[in-house]
This record gives structure tokens, sequence and C-alpha cells, in this order.
């Protein structure tokens, strides 16, 4: 086995490059996913090392430290953050000529050779999925005997290896619990909505639903889900409760599709109730009252849950699948169950207007998950939206995100322009908290716990800030 160190590099400050999906930019409130893409093929490399730079405060020097070591040095990248990282990649060349370095990441996939005409520092590229690739480079086989390798040869040519299948034995893919453990601090991860410190994981992959804006499921995932089987996600909840203990406060399954399979997540949520663990999910707006009584009886505290907008044609025109009537009931039956939601939504996709952003406003006040998300309609090269704004002139001249993080748009629409689309995201965060109906919730549960309120203040410190570093950008901008 070569040395191999996984990299998720430094970036600009609070930066999560964990939330692949559609965010990659700063939040509202500190906010760290784990880095469960590189994890998993570092769980398959015996002696690798995994280090998440931006959750853990790591500059260049520091990663220029830890990779003087290493024979191969695989990073992951994202379309916004694509320059910043292979500068760092620049830096790790330039100490030592020899390390071989490569990109994995939605990005990388999707334009492998435009990538590496562009940055000739690069070595490969990994597409596709990519578990067995980075093991195979690790185990030093040649480039063109890798599957779902694009690279460069040693006459400065770029060739590009057969498409690697899908994984689909997921029960013999190893644990990111060991890898977590011997290389991230579990403390430094934070989300808003979870109790902390927490764990996510995912227990598969792919996604059947066919939504224009979603990443990973379009580029490297696939649609078809592949998952590990009920008894051994319980094993490894089990090797985690081993591990951490009381410690951890909640696990998150960061599956898109968690809860697709009823009888599969029931029986899984089974062994978590054994385990007397706390754990969250993603979850579609449209599970029954029974199946949520079993899962919060079963120890499920909240659910993650993707409304993106209020306004139905919206809805229909990205093909999310649910309609606004079901995603209302689904609401009251968790009110009525005790489940709290954490509800996303997007301004800015297509056929969105002034009066469709309202509608959203509306909705979510009226729905009143917990907390929300409110995040722009990020267009990311090979999905589909990307392929439409394009087709139909959508795009503006401007970045995903500014050189602070925060995220901006890159599309606008007639009677719609890309600064109301930013203004959209303050003015629809305002009118949702700003409100008795979140605000005494939220009182109560700092009130309630000592702990939390510190945290709370916190965050709200930090959320104020973020609307007004947005305002005075916005305002810059035009």
């Amino acid at each position: 086995m070569k040395k191999t160190l996984f990299l998720s590099p430094p970036s600009f400050d609070g930066f999560d490059g964990g939330a692949g999906s559609r965010y990659q930019a700063k939040r509202e409130i500190t906010s760290f996913w784990y880095p469960t893409w590189l994890a998993q093929p570092a769980a398959l490399v015996p002696g690798s090392k995994l280090v998440d730079a931006a959750a853990h405060y790591q500059t260049v020097e520091d990663v220029l430290s830890i990779a003087k070591d290493y024979e191969l040095v695989i990073m992951y990248t994202s379309t916004p953050t694509l320059p910043n990282d292979v500068k760092c990649a620049e830096a790790i060349k330039k100490q030592n000529p020899t390390t071989e370095i490569g990109l994995l990441g939605a990005h990388a996939a999707v334009l492998p050779t435009q990538t590496l005409e562009e940055n000739p520092v690069l070595d490969f590229v990994c597409r596709t999925e990519f578990d067995y690739t980075c093991k195979e480079l690790a185990e030093g086989k040649p480039y063109d005997t890798i599957k779902g390798l694009s690279y460069r040869d040693k006459f400065n040519n770029i060739k590009h290896t057969d498409e690697r299948p899908l994984v689909q034995d997921w029960d013999s893919m190893p644990s990111v619990f060991p890898v977590y453990q011997k290389d991230l601090d579990f403390r430094k991860y934070f989300i808003g909505y979870l109790l902390h410190p927490y764990v996510s994981l995912y227990t598969g992959r792919g996604c059947p639903a066919k939504c224009t804006f979603c990443l990973w499921p379009q580029t490297i995932g696939g649609h078809d889900y592949r998952a590990k089987s009920p008894n051994v996600v319980g094993q490894e909840m089990a090797l985690a409760k081993s591990i951490w203990g009381n410690s951890v406060q909640e696990y998150f399954f960061d599956d898109d599709t968690f809860t697709i399979d009823k009888k599969r997540v029931i029986a899984i949520s089974e062994h978590l109730k054994k385990l007397n663990l706390t754990w969250s999910c993603n979850a579609r707006a449209n599970l029954d009252y029974e199946t949520l009584k079993t899962l919060r009886n079963n120890g499920l505290r909240l659910l993650l849950v993707g409304f993106e907008s209020g306004n139905q044609k919206v809805l229909d025109g990205v093909k999310k699948g649910i309609k606004l009537e079901v995603a209302r009931k689904f609401m009251a039956n968790c009110t009525k169950l005790g489940i709290k939601v954490h509800g996303a939504f997007i301004i800015g996709l297509p056929n969105e207007t002034k009066e469709t952003i309202e509608e959203t406003i509306r909705f979510a006040c009226e729905v009143s998950p917990h907390t929300i998300q409110v995040s722009i309609a990020s267009p990311y090269p090979g999905t589909e939206l990307y392929q439409q704004a394009q087709d139909n002139g959508w795009f503006s001249n401007g970045d995903l995100v500014a050189t602070s993080g925060i995220q901006m748009s890159t599309l606008h629409y007639p009677g719609l322009s890309s600064s109301d689309i930013e203004d959209a995201v303050e003015k629809m965060y305002r009118r949702f908290y700003f409100r008795r109906r979140t605000i005494i919730p939220i009182v109560q549960e700092m009130l309630g716990n000592p702990q939390m309120l510190v945290r709370r203040l916190r965050e709200g410190r930090e959320f104020m800030s973020y609307l007004k570093e947005r305002h005075t950008r916005s305002l810059a901008n035009r």
C-alpha cells in the first residue's frame, strides 16, 4: 500500500464541504458535516489518514506538515472550491514533487478532462463511485488498469479508463466509524438542528428521486438506492456505541432515501431502540402516521425534510414528486407525534417569481417546522438544472459563493433578478423566525437545558451576523 492521505483542504472560514448535495458554502451558523465521502474510501485503505482541515481549523501549513510523509494525496473538491483546492495541491507538490495528487468529488467527476487540462498539478481524477478506485490507487495499480479513473500519462496526455460499476454489495463496505475515531475530533462537528455532539453516516447510496437540482445522484451515486441490511447497520451502530458510549448525543442517517423502504427503516430502528440511541434522518414529506409513530417509539427525534417550495408548479418543475397537501398532512402528523422537523427550502428554482417566493414563505410559516434552512438554487455541472440554465439563458454573471463563502445566486429569470433571489433568503428567515410560534418553542428548549441556552445564544449571534453580511454584500453587488 502507498502511504495515502485523504484530504478535505483548508477553505474559507466556516466552509461546510461535507454538505455535498447542494450547499458547499458557509452556513447561517457554524455547521460541519462529517466528510463521509472521504472516510468511506479511507476505510478501505489500511494505514491511510483522513484530514478534514476546515472543520479542525487547520491551515495549508498544517496540511503541508502532515502531507510531507505521504506518497498519495486524494483530495475532495467542489465547484465553488476548486481554485482554492488546486492551490493547496500546488503547495503539496512544490514541497514534494513526487507526491501523486488527485481529486474526487462531483465537479471533477463530471468535468475530468477540463479539470486536468486547466490544472497541470493534478495527476488524476476519480469519477463516479470512487471508493474502490481510491483503493486500487493506494495499492499501486497502473493507472490504465483502474476503472473510473481519468489521468495524465507520462507524455502529458489525458486518458480515461472505463466507467466503474456502482457498488452493489454494501454489506461488505467497512464502517467509517474507526476512521472517525482515529482521525477526527467528533466535538468539532456542529449542525444547528442536531444535538451536540453528533455523528452522521450513510448506510447506502443512490436516490430514485429525479430532482433536477440534486447533485450526487446525477453525478456519482446514481438513482438506484443500494444499502446495507438492517442487521449490518445494527452491528455498525453497536460498534459506534462501543466507541463513544454516551458521549454522542445523536446519530444522523444521511442517506437521501433512508426512509424509502419502510420495512428496512423500521427494522433498523428496532436495533437502535435496543441500543438506546437517539437518532434522526433525511425523509421525504410523505411518510404515513403509523410508520412515523413506530420510528418515534424507537428513538427517532428529528427528520430533515426537503420541502423546497410552497408552490406546486415550482415543485413539479424540478420533479420533486411531492404534493403540497401530502406535505401538509405529513407535518400535521409529525407535530401530533412530537417529532421535530428541520425544513429545507430553496429559493430561485425554475418557475420562481416574486409571487411563488411569497407562497413559499407563507407555506413554511403555515406548516411551521421546528427550524428551517433557506438555500439558493445552485446549478452544479452535471445536473439537469445546470443544463436547463444553459439552454434557457438563466445564468447571470456571478459565482456560486462569494469569497467569504456566502452562497450567491448565479440564476435569474424574467421578472426575477439574482438580487431578488438573494434578498428573498433574508426575507424568509426573518419572516419565519421572528414569530411567536417559532420563538416560543426555541426559548422553552433553551430554558430547559443550560447547555442548549449557551448554544442557542451563540447561534443567534452567528445568525444575525450572517444576515447582516448577506445584506451588506447584496447591496454592494447592485
